[in-house]
This record gives C-alpha cells, sequence and structure tokens, in this order.
C-alpha cells in the first residue's frame, strides 16, 4: 500500500484498539526473544569483523595525507559541510512558507527508495538526502586514503561500504515508510508477524540471525525437487555415490561421474526438471554417477582435504569403473570440488593411474594468487577467528559461510530480505535456488584450515606444491583433456582467475568456455531457457583480457556446446546400463539420505 500525506488511512477507535492489541502481543512474543537470545550458542567475535587496527591504519594515514595536504581534506569536509547545510536549509525554508511538501527531487535510480514518500514527504525525503551526502563522504574520506598497502585498501573500502548499507534507513522501523504503512494498514499485524519471523530463525539457528530466504515448507526432496529417478549405489563415511536411471536406450560406454562442492548439497544440479542439469544429461545418452557429500558434525573435526580425495573421488571414481566394468571414467568438479579434482588428477599423475579419460570444471579456482572480492575475509584476523572457531566446535558451522556468501551481496541477499521478513511480516518466497541456498552444510575443521591457509593464503597448488597422501601436488601435473566454465559475473570464483589456473595446468587439450551470469545461474543454465549466452576462444595463451578480446559470442546455453565436447571423449554407444550390480545394491532411492541432513551448529 502506498499512500501520500493527502491520502493516509484514517484510523477509527476500532483501528487502534486492534493495533494496541497486536502491539500487546508483541510483549508476548519479546519473551521468547529473550528467552532464545539466552540460549544462544555465539560463535568467535573475529567473525564479526576486521580487528581495530584496520581503521587505526586507515585513520593514520587519512590524518597524515590532512598534514601533508591539508586543503584536500578541507575541500572534502567543507563540501560535506556545504552539502549539508544547504539541505537543510531548503528543508527549514520549506516548512517556513507553510508548506509540508518535500523540495523537487527526482530520487536516486535506487530500489531502496522506490516508494514515492521518498521524494513526496518532507521527513522521509530529508532522510533520505542526509543518508545519501552521509554516505558520499564516507566514500570520498576512503577512496582519499592513498598511504596504505592494497589489501588493506580493499578491505577498508568493503567494510566502510558495509557501514554504509547497514546504516540505510530502509533498515529501521521509524524510518522506512513502506513498513509504516503496512504496519497502519494490518493494524500492526505485519510487526506481529514480522517478529515471529525474526525468531523462528533465531531459534532454528540457536540464537544465531540468519535471515531465511525461502519458503522452507514449499518443498521437499525427492517430491518437488531433486525428483531425477535413481539410486544410491555405494556409501561411505565420506559420501553417496547416485547412479541415475537411464533416459536413453543407448548411452555412451564411458560413465560420467559429478562431484558437487561439499559447501552446499549437490541438488543444485537437480532443482526442478525444467533446470536439472543432472535431469538433461541423463536424456544426452549418459551413464551418469553423482557425489553427496556426508554433511559433518563435530565426529568430523580431524577430516582433511586427504580425506575428501581418498575416501570420494578415489573411491567414488574406483565403484563406478566397478559398476559399470570400463577402466576410465569423465569427471566433473564443480566450485571447490573442481579445485579438489584438479588436486586428485594430479595425484593419479603422479601414481601412474590413468583412471580419468577427461575432466570438466565448473567455476572451479586452482590459482589463489587473486582473491578478489574475498580478500576481506581471507587475512589473518579473519582466519584466525575461524581456527578458533573450529577447534572450538570441530566444524565450520553452516551459517558462517552462508552469511560471508549474502554479506558480499548484502542488499540483496541480507538487508532486503530481512526488511520484507521481519518488518513486513512477509512470508519468504517458495523459491527452489534460494530454499538450496539456505541449507547449508558444515565444514569439518581440519580441512576447513587446510583450504583457507594452504590454497586461499598461501597458494600452494600453483606454487611449491601441496602436500598430501604423501605427495606434493602441483598444478601443472593436471593433463588430460578438460574444459573449464566459468562465469562472468562470478563473484565468488572470478572467470579470470579460473582462466589462469588453466592456463597453469599441463594439458594438451584445453577448452575454456564463459558463460553470462554468475555462479549459480551461469551454470544451472538450461537450453530451455535461452536466456544466458557464452563465449569461446581457443587460443588460451594471452591473458584474460586477450581471451576476452578474442572471443566469440554464442546466444543461448553452453550446455549442447560441452555435451559435443564430452562426447567426443565417451566412447561408442552401447546399451543403456542398470543401475548398480549384485555388489552395489540399491541403499535407499536418490537424492539418498546424507542429502537430508541438517546442519548442527556444532559441539564439541
Amino acid at each position: 500500500m502506498t499512500t501520500t500525506q493527502d491520502s493516509a488511512p484514517e484510523l477509527s477507535g476500532e483501528h487502534i484498539e486492534r493495533l494496541t492489541e497486536n502491539l500487546g502481543k508483541i510483549e508476548a512474543l519479546s519473551k521468547r526473544l529473550i528467552d532464545v537470545m539466552t540460549r544462544k550458542t555465539g560463535h568467535n567475535a573475529a567473525l564479526n569483523g576486521p580487528k581495530q587496527d584496520l581503521f587505526a591504519k586507515a585513520a593514520q594515514a587519512y590524518w597524515t595525507q590532512a598534514f601533508q595536504n591539508p586543503s584536500k581534506i578541507i575541500e572534502q569536509q567543507v563540501e560535506y559541510w556545504g552539502k549539508s547545510l544547504k539541505h537543510f536549509a531548503e528543508a527549514q525554508e520549506t516548512l517556513a512558507k507553510g508548506k509540508f511538501q518535500a523540495p523537487e527531487d527526482p530520487g536516486p535510480k535506487d530500489r531502496r527508495f522506490a516508494n514515492p514518500l521518498w521524494d513526496s514527504h518532507p521527513y522521509f525525503n530529508f532522510i533520505k538526502q542526509q543518508y545519501l551526502i552521509n554516505a558520499d563522504a564516507i566514500k570520498q574520506a576512503v577512496d582519499s586514503v592513498e598511504d596504505m598497502d592494497a589489501k588493506e585498501k580493499q578491505r577498508l573500502t568493503y567494510f566502510a561500504t558495509q557501514i554504509v548499507d547497514m546504516m540505510a534507513p530502509t533498515n529501521f522501523l521509524a524510518t522506512n515508510p513502506d513498513a509504516l504503512e503496512k504496519a497502519l494498514e494490518t493494524e500492526g499485524q505485519s510487526l506481529v508477524d514480522g517478529l515471529e519471523n525474526l525468531i523462528s530463525d533465531l531459534e532454528a539457528n540457536n540464537g544465531e540471525l540468519v535471515v531465511r530466504l525461502a519458503d522452507e515448507k514449499a518443498f521437499e526432496l525427492g517430491n518437488n525437487i531433486a525428483t531425477t529417478p535413481g539410486d544410491v549405489v555405494y556409501r561411505n563415511k565420506m559420501m553417496e555415490l547416485i547412479q541415475y536411471k537411464p533416459a536413453t536406450d543407448t548411452v555412451h560406454e564411458v560413465p560420467l561421474v559429478v562431484f558437487p562442492p561439499w559447501i552446499n548439497k549437490f541438488y543444485i544440479l537437480d532443482l526442478k526438471a525444467q533446470n536439472s542439469l543432472i535431469k538433461w544429461i541423463t536424456e544426452q545418452g549418459y551413464t551418469l554417477f553423482v557425489v553427496s557429500w556426508i554433511n559433518p558434525d563435530s565426529k568430523y573435526a580431524d577430516i582433511g582435504m586427504e580425506d575428501y580425495i581418498q575416501d570420494g573421488y578415489l573411491t567414488a571414481i574406483r565403484e563406478v569403473k566397478s559398476i559399470c566394468n570400463v577402466k576410465q571414467v569423465n569427471a566433473i568438479g564443480y566450485c571447490i570440488a573442481g579445485t579438489t579434482l584438479a588436486m586428485t588428477l594430479s595425484l593419479l599423475k603422479q601414481r601412474g593411474d590413468k583412471s580419468v579419460k577427461s575432466a570438466t570444471f565448473f567455476t572451479a579456482l586452482t590459482d589463489f594468487g587473486d582473491q578478489g572480492e574475498f580478500t576481506p575475509f581471507l587475512t589473518d584476523d579473519f582466519i584466525d577467528g575461524i581456527q578458533a572457531e573450529v577447534e572450538d566446535k570441530g566444524i565450520l558451522p553452516s551459517f558462517i559461510m552462508a552469511r560471508t556468501f549474502s554479506y558480499l551481496r548484502s542488499n540483496d541477499l541480507v538487508y532486503t530480505p530481512a526488511i520484507r521478513s521481519y518488518m513486513m511480516g512477509e512470508a519468504p518466497p517458495a523459491f527452489d535456488l534460494l530454499y538450496w541456498n539456505g541449507d547449508g552444510a558444515n565444514l569439518p575443521a581440519k580441512m576447513t584450515l587446510q583450504y583457507l591457509r594452504g590454497l586461499c593464503q598461501e597458494n600452494r597448488f600453483t606454487q611449491d606444491g601441496f602436500d598430501l597422501l604423501g605427495h606434493t601436488l602441483k598444478v601443472s601435473d593436471v593433463d588430460v583433456p578438460l574444459c573449464s566454465v566459468a562465469c562472468e559475473t562470478d563473484h565468488i570464483a572470478a572467470w579470470k582467475d579460473c582462466y589462469r589456473g588453466v592456463q597453469m595446468m599441463g594439458s594438451q587439450s584445453k577448452t575454456f568456455i564463459m558463460t553470462q551470469s554468475g555462479h549459480i545461474a551461469g551454470i544451472v543454465n538450461p537450453p530451455s531457457r535461452n536466456k544466458y549466452g557464452h563465449y569461446t576462444n581457443e587460443d588460451l595463451s594471452g591473458d584474460p583480457k586477450a581471451w576476452l578480446d578474442g572471443a566469440d559470442f554464442h546466444e543461448g546455453s553452453w550446455w549442447p556446446r560441452w555435451e559435443r565436447w564430452l562426447m567426443d571423449r565417451s566412447g561408442k554407444k552401447i546399451p543403456a546400463r542398470d543401475i548398480g550390480d549384485s555388489d552395489h545394491p540399491s541403499l535407499a532411492p536418490a537424492p539418498g539420505t546424507y542429502v537430508r541432513m541438517k546442519a548442527s551448529a556444532g559441539k564439541r
């Protein structure tokens, strides 16, 4: 509901009575809120933000410049003062004329300020304009800091932006016209519903605030999501191996095994039938296996990358070869599972094992020399906090990773959903992708530190090598035919970094595809949608800019192009295989049992 001051709703005595009644409900709900917060499990404080020395360094650099170039600092301050004073004077002048209206203001192109009251109402207009003036002043101050390490400057910019976004007037009830209008329209019921939503989210996460992005009751695994038919044919402490039912009378001889990331659940590749890559692959005539990783608890504290390789990759490859009676498989690794697939291929190379015929990498980093948007979270103070957290709990609880990813897009993934849920009292949408996003997984303590220290911080895999299972693994050992698919706007695995990693691999047969969109939408891009196109260039000798400058753009999904590449490496056609064999009976129907395990907070 949108109103102006001329059309504001009139509140009768009956309306006020119901409003008062609902406000009374809020008091009762507040007791639940206090109860859940007193039982909060808590986490290491270092994960909430940078140490104060970051801001101290920024302040020191700022004031050093002030002494060296005082005119620049004074100019910035005078500009800020001038804008603030002029803004206040204009508002005063309008009110002095007896006009209860805002000054002429078309407003910024910002979805947060879409309500017409931000432009037409003097109260909201004044707040909005002053917020934008303040935000611009902070940005200018941060931009002007010069005598600071580049990574520290990047962190300062990130956290300053977070502060600015957090302080937006839309994030507070008293300065959010949408929320206030909804409260009046519903006689306070929206505030009651919003507080109920807030408390439910806190209760679901032991007092930690993780905004629920999707209606969890709208989806049921195996019923209306993750429905491609198949069976679990092998299980160990690390994973379930799912073999999917063939969708064609004949299949390619070489089977395909998919290793999804264990940071999230595998069914991102099998959401609904119309956007399921798993279903689509079976329809193209392949014997398909997918690994579903365990959702670890504190008993998995000492599980490391070597366990994922030994009991995950090597075991899955061995079992697939046995079931299909073949000597080789084709493999796919997505995100961190692609990174680990590359490490597995290095290990196989050093062992003289040719079990993998070709490898496909989805948004997979192997070169961590440029940490991109994750730089703020890969410095020692934050990693030290994670180390303390996993040493205490045995795992990295899933909400910490989810929160970290969300704050890279905080307005879209934190504040806007929080406003809708907690201020407007709206139920989260029934959106399969957001449901999956909220169905997180924990990470074992040892594996977390190996990944963050050894790969992300020290970049060992592309440098002196990463020591695992008695071998020193190097990216240059990866010599099987490979195809790498990266995403143009990926904020988790930047395409330029994926490209540089592929360049370092030792294979003589490399294909690189860059698809439009981001980390998820770029991969889950079925041909039927005809939404995002992709780029190709066979010349991988230049830097990322040279590759893109010489690339050809193609309309539509990359799936068919990749499938043609895979087909050439998948052997002859044979009659479609049955699921499992006498040594691999069905242990459970797809999507299996491990995928249903919910993340725990973690306790030693």
